[in-house]
Formats: C-alpha cells, sequence, structure tokens
C-alpha cells in the first residue's frame, strides 16, 4: 500500500501562489510513488477567526503523514509527530508591535516546532535565522531548497538588445528594493518589466525618472514565465528573502541576474550571478551596466545561471521530501 501524503494549503488568494505552485508542483512528482492528497484551508489570513476556523477543519487521521507547506504554520498545532513543517523565512516574526511579535513566535514557531517531527526550510540562511527562534527544537531543522519548476526550461533564442534592454524587476514589497533599483537604472535606454503591485511613490519615481515600464500584478505562473522571456537581464537585488526563487527561474530561462551579495541571495546564486550591495545605488547601475555593454562577461553568467540551476531540480528535491516522508511515517 502507498503511503499517503496530505498537504496542507493556506486559502488560496490570487496576489500569493508560490507556495502552492511549489508544493503542487511537487506533489504531481510524488504521486508516481506516494498517495497524494492537496487540502486547502477554508479561511484566509491570521485573524482569530481564520485560526479557529482552519484548525477545527482539520481530522487527523494516524494513518497519514501531514505536511504544513508554510504560512499556516499553526495548523501543526492540531497534529502529532507524523507531521512536517515547512518555514519559507521567518522574516513575519520580526515584524509589528511587541504583542504581535510574541505571538507570531509562539503560534507560527515555538509551538508548532514542538509538534512535528522534521521542520524543513529552503536555504541554509534560513535555518540560521529559525535556529535562533526555536533553539530547543533546532535538531528538528533540514534543508531542502526550493526546486525549479518543470515549466521552466531554457529560452535561448532571443538576442540581447544591447541598445534598449528589458530589465526585469520582480516584485514591489519593501524588501524588494524596487526604488533603489529604479533609482541605479534612470537615465539609462532601457524598458522596464515590473511584476506587482506599485505603491503611490513608486510610481511617481517611475513618472519622474521617465522611466519606460510596463506593470503587471496577479500574473498566473505561465504569464510571468513569459516576462522572464521577454526580458533580457533580471535586477534582483533583494533586502531580504528566505531563498530567492526569480533567481534560478531567469537563470532557467538562461537570463544574466543581479541580485544581492549576502543570506539567501549569494546562497542560491553562488557565483553565478552578478553580487551586489543591494543598499549601493553606484554598485546596481554599475551592475545593469557591465552587463548591457559587456557581451563575454553576460554569456559567462548565462551558461554558470544554466549549470547551477541543476543543482535545484525537481527529481533531486522530491526524493529529498520522499525520505523525509518514509522516516516520518516509521515514528
Amino acid at each position: 500500500m502507498k503511503l499517503h501524503i496530505n498537504y496542507i494549503f493556506r486559502k488560496r488568494q490570487p496576489q500569493y501562489h508560490s507556495i502552492e505552485g511549489l508544493f503542487n508542483s511537487i506533489a504531481d512528482e510524488l504521486s508516481k510513488g506516494f498517495k497524494v492528497d492537496c487540502i486547502e484551508m477554508p479561511y484566509p489570513g491570521a485573524s482569530l477567526k481564520s485560526l479557529l476556523g482552519n484548525l477545527l477543519s482539520i481530522q487527523k487521521n494516524k494513518n497519514v503523514v501531514y505536511h504544513v507547506t508554510g504560512d499556516i504554520n499553526y495548523i501543526c498545532l492540531k497534529l502529532g509527530k507524523k507531521s512536517v513543517l515547512t518555514v519559507h523565512d521567518v522574516n513575519s516574526a520580526l515584524k509589528g508591535n511587541a504583542l504581535k511579535r510574541m505571538l507570531k513566535r509562539y503560534f507560527w514557531f515555538k509551538w508548532p516546532a514542538m509538534k512535528v517531527s522534521v521542520i524543513t526550510v529552503i536555504s541554509e540562511f534560513t535555518k540560521i535565522e529559525l535556529s535562533k527562534l526555536i533553539p530547543n527544537q533546532a535538531h528538528k531543522i533540514r534543508v531542502i531548497p526550493n526546486p525549479v519548476n518543470k515549466m521552466i526550461t531554457p529560452n535561448l533564442n532571443k538576442n540581447f538588445n544591447e541598445s534598449k534592454p528589458k530589465i526585469l524587476l520582480l516584485g514591489t514589497k519593501q524588501n524588494k528594493n524596487l526604488e533603489r533599483s529604479l533609482n541605479a537604472i534612470k537615465g539609462m535606454s532601457v524598458e522596464l518589466i515590473i511584476i506587482g503591485k506599485l505603491t503611490e511613490n513608486q510610481g511617481k519615481l517611475l513618472e519622474e525618472y521617465n522611466l519606460n515600464y510596463e506593470n503587471f500584478s496577479s500574473l498566473s505562473f505561465s504569464d510571468v514565465i513569459n516576462c522572464y522571456k521577454r526580458s533580457d537581464l533580471l535586477c534582483f537585488p533583494s533586502l531580504y528573502e528566505g531563498f530567492g526563487m526569480p533567481i534560478i527561474e531567469a537563470q532557467g530561462i538562461g537570463r544574466p541576474v543581479i541580485t544581492s551579495n549576502f543570506g539567501a541571495m549569494k546562497e542560491v546564486a553562488g557565483n553565478s550571478a552578478c553580487l551586489v550591495d543591494p543598499l549601493n545605488i553606484d554598485q546596481i547601475r554599475n551592475a545593469v551596466n557591465k552587463i548591457i555593454k559587456d557581451s563575454v562577461y553576460r554569456e559567462d553568467l548565462i551558461q554558470k545561471g544554466l549549470k547551477n540551476v541543476e543543482r535545484f531540480q525537481m527529481s533531486r528535491i522530491s526524493k529529498l521530501y520522499a525520505n523525509i516522508y518514509n522516516e516520518v511515517n516509521q515514528l
């Protein structure tokens, strides 16, 4: 009889789909050797009503291994040892007032960590951060990086537009550092593809700098892939990531990448991207110029990027999860 795995997802919302895309792909891969079901919670957000409603909706089965896929870590409070939790980042625990931070630490990290047998994180960077929050449960943490989606395949027949390249800027939240990227790019002969809902200030900067841009939000993953294909390079000098999926997605398409020289971004990119200090506007600008003007350097980044993506192939990542499910099932 096949081992039964239940993936537990947050309530789907159109603006958030990264966790769903990730674990639906893993579930599809593992369905060859496991019985796999996916359960979506009925309530969105983190209100008391949502927490209680979602917890009450879970009916535990002792013959099932449960995997809480992220964002709703508190669901683990209802589950036993035959369960796995994935933590994508711990940044949420560090925001808000003192009461909110305390509640997050306990309901999202400390108490769920006590309940589950294994906690997976998506980078060594996240492991270090999470270990500080749950030192007594840190021995449960395993690093399994995100896999690159199978829809991501090399698209190398596009000629780089040296006269007016399209630069992809992915994300508009504060940690995505869009304002500094715009400041670095202003005055260049470029076109921008920006994914994410623009703030009022970001819109004003685009107009002030007279930048030529397209803006999209709430895109399907296939539409995001199309943006990668249309672009000439990805500029992603983020201030904080648990992993940094755009790095390997752009590299998998065959686009050179600029990203940050620390944290998960450096860990994921290694020497396959142009690493910059995201707080240094001049470094971001110089990196963009170098990729545009130096074709040898640009091609070297593309080839190193394609090689880097091999570390994140679905077949390898799914085997790591399969090993954990078989281990937890023995408990």
